[in-house]
């Protein structure tokens, strides 16, 4: 069912291309809407739930024939194949594969390229969601051309339509037999010349002096630019350009006897290295590599461009220097220079250098992805450890409660492998659902406790929390993978684990102290007015900064009841290391009042007072209680409950010891 199903989306995405490429948008709507009932379908059924074939909609007509035929149908290329077949009978050799796939390799770049395009003009457009729609479409066209290249066939019938219409497809046509015209060509002469053609790099000659070198590269990108924007594309032309004034600021600053860091010069593909020039060196592979990225990402900014970072991440893994930095004895000179630090400050070095690295790899991983905006994201934030590592190495204390926290996968980001006829059963289906909510509860917790920790600058709790959170992300990988072959639910236990916590608000800022009236329970009446229509408020007064200049407010009036529910949030100002409001703490609290909201002609009428303390905040950062309500020395019997919190206690820290019941698969 699920093969039928998955034939039946081919033939709707096939009929759906070819009426796009005629204007039938009645016959469009149409199958889009049946594609999207298959696609649902096709959804429910891997995920093992009961499918009607009733319901299923009905094969459809597709229409026109593919590009390959137009493609193929050159007298250019048809000749072209003659001769190559008898070429090939003569010599025995078999290239007509290799033409094949080439000539769909350049349909299918071709397409793909019109899509990236088609995303680029939207975008400044300002239509973004169909800038996503293009972009998402030409991502997919890489799966395919992978398939390709393992020798896979390849049906062009399912191939995306031009997001241009028929003028772009006519040319599309026309630059694809060109294409396939000069790969016949080639085939040919080296048939012929037994021989193969030697590129414009291979040609290079050697070059002498660094100047020579640097003139060599200008002269590449001048050429490389002026391609681009004599094929159309303006985009890589600005940039090859760009580049180009790399080059010549680096020449001038060479002639004229200044220091020029070569290191910071992207380098062409297939160029030999500097001669003279000793590699710089890196911390790591992916430093070097991600450095020059890093900049041209900066230079592209404002351009809004997609192949930057890509282009110079592929020129600088070509590069040899590139292999060079990467095996410098860089890691014993950085061993002996963190021998002067204390403990302490070895320990927040290697915890920032080790946080510069994750968002490194994950920029690499988001450019593998092709995610670009991502990676020039991950490459900005891991260059701003770069002042901070700096200082570490200094000796001087870094805020680590202020860095960034570490770049996570998306939640949904798994891996899953279908198969036919995989069912579990309904309790099977249940464990699996239970264990990986657990996981995901200890995942969001051990992420909590170790942005606790960071708040508080605690190096090692806060890198021990974030292993505890990516353990408990992959055994859900693992789950989600074993559920979906239909597996058996894995062996588990449950462990007592005892994690000594220090609590704090890290949502409040130090200059800020919250104050809490959640309600009123049976508060008193003034006299003639019953419980049932009390209307409440109550006021509050904090004496700082200073008994003439309180902090005060007033809740909301809750009519017709005498245990009313206020949960009033009031963000007071503090400064924690002043004398006046450590007095206050100590010696004077909160006062509270309560009142029956008088009408017209009455005025409010109290009808108690209340005190809290705040002595608890010097150890501990949350004060809450029920605190009596009195007039004068008089219980009135009515409650009010009050919460105050600090984001950490005043003095020592508010120390907590959690049990619980932790989840370990076996």
């Amino acid at each position: 069912l699920q093969q039928t199903i998955e034939k039946r989306i081919a033939n709707y995405r096939t009929a759906i291309s070819n009426a796009k490429e005629s204007g039938e948008s009645a016959k469009i709507r149409r199958y889009e809407r049946g594609l999207k009932t298959l696609e649902a379908m096709l959804a429910a059924a891997k995920k093992g739930k009961k499918i009607s074939e009733e319901e299923m909609p009905p094969p459809v007509a597709t229409g026109k024939k593919s590009l390959q035929g137009h493609a193929a149908s050159s007298p250019i290329v048809e000749t072209g194949m003659r001769i190559l077949h008898a070429l090939c009978k003569s010599q025995n050799c078999f290239v007509l594969t290799d033409l094949q796939n080439s000539s769909t390799r350049a349909i299918l770049l071709m397409r793909q390229k019109e899509y990236k395009l088609a995303a680029l003009k939207a975008k400044q457009q300002g239509d973004l969601e169909k800038a996503k729609e293009y972009m998402k479409a030409g991502k997919k066209f890489n799966v395919v051309l992978e398939a390709l290249d393992s020798g896979q066939p390849i049906d062009l019938q399912n191939m995306p339509p031009s997001p241009q219409g028929k003028a772009r497809l006519t040319k599309t046509l026309l630059d694809i037999s060109l294409c396939c015209n000069g790969m016949i060509l080639n085939l040919i002469a080296k048939l012929l010349c037994n021989d193969v053609f030697v590129s414009a790099e291979a040609s290079l000659q050697q070059p002498k002096t660094v100047l020579e070198a640097l003139q060599q590269r200008l002269e590449k990108y001048k050429s490389a630019a002026a391609q681009a924007k004599a094929s159309g594309d303006d985009r890589k032309g600005r940039m090859h350009e760009r580049i180009a004034k790399q080059y010549q600021d680096a020449i001038r600053a060479h002639k004229a006897g200044r220091k020029v860091n070569f290191s910071e010069l992207p380098v062409p593909p297939g160029f030999p290295p500097l001669p003279g020039v000793a590699a710089t060196d890196g911390d790591s592979t992916v430093a070097a590599v991600l450095e020059s990225a890093s900049k041209l990402a900066n230079m592209e900014e404002n351009d809004e461009e997609e192949e930057v970072v890509p282009s110079a991440v592929a020129e600088e893994e070509s590069s040899p220097e590139h292999v060079k930095r990467a095996t410098s004895p860089s890691t014993l000179d950085k061993a002996e220079s963190m021998d002067h630090l204390p403990p302490a400050a070895r320990e927040q070095l290697e915890f920032l250098e080790n946080r510069k690295k994750q968002y490194m790899k994950a920029a690499v991983k988001a450019k593998k992805e092709n995610n670009l905006e991502q990676a020039k994201m991950y490459l900005r934030t891991a260059k701003s450890f770069d002042l901070k590592i700096e200082q570490a190495k200094c000796g001087k204390p870094v805020d680590i409660s202020k860095l960034p926290s570490p770049p996570t996968d998306d939640e949904g980001d798994f891996i899953f492998i279908h198969h036919e006829d995989v069912r579990l059963s309904q309790k099977a289906d249940e464990v699996y659902a239970q264990l990986i909510k657990l996981l995901k509860d200890q995942h969001e917790r051990c992420l909590q406790y170790s942005k606790q920790f960071m708040h508080l600058g605690n190096v090692a709790e806060t890198t021990r929390f974030e292993k505890l959170a990516q353990g408990c992300k992959k055994d859900m990988d693992i789950l989600q993978l074993a559920r979906a072959q239909g597996m058996d639910p894995p062996s588990h236990h449950f462990e007592e684990r005892t994690f000594k916590m220090i609590r704090i608000f890290s949502e409040l800022n130090s200059t800020e102290m919250h104050l809490l009236i959640v309600r009123g329970i049976n508060l008193p009446s003034p006299p003639g007015v019953s419980p049932r229509d009390l209307d409440a408020f109550v006021k509050f007064e904090f004496q700082y900064p200073s008994a003439e200049q309180p902090q005060k407010s007033k809740t909301p009036v809750i009519n017709n009841t005498n245990s009313p529910e206020y949960n009033q949030l009031f963000k007071l100002n503090i400064n924690r290391n002043h004398r006046g409001f450590r007095r206050a703490i100590r010696s004077k609290g909160i006062k509270f009042e309560v009142f029956h909201k008088g009408s017209f002609f009455r005025s409010d009428k109290q009808v108690g007072a209340a005190h809290l303390k705040l002595e608890k905040l010097e150890s501990e950062c949350e004060v809450r209680e029920i605190i009596e309500i009195f007039d004068g020395r008089k219980p009135t019997g009515g409650k009010l409950e009050v919460k105050v919190r600090l984001r950490e206690p005043l003095s020592g820290q508010d120390l907590q010891t959690i049990t619980e019941n932790w989840l370990v698969l076996e």
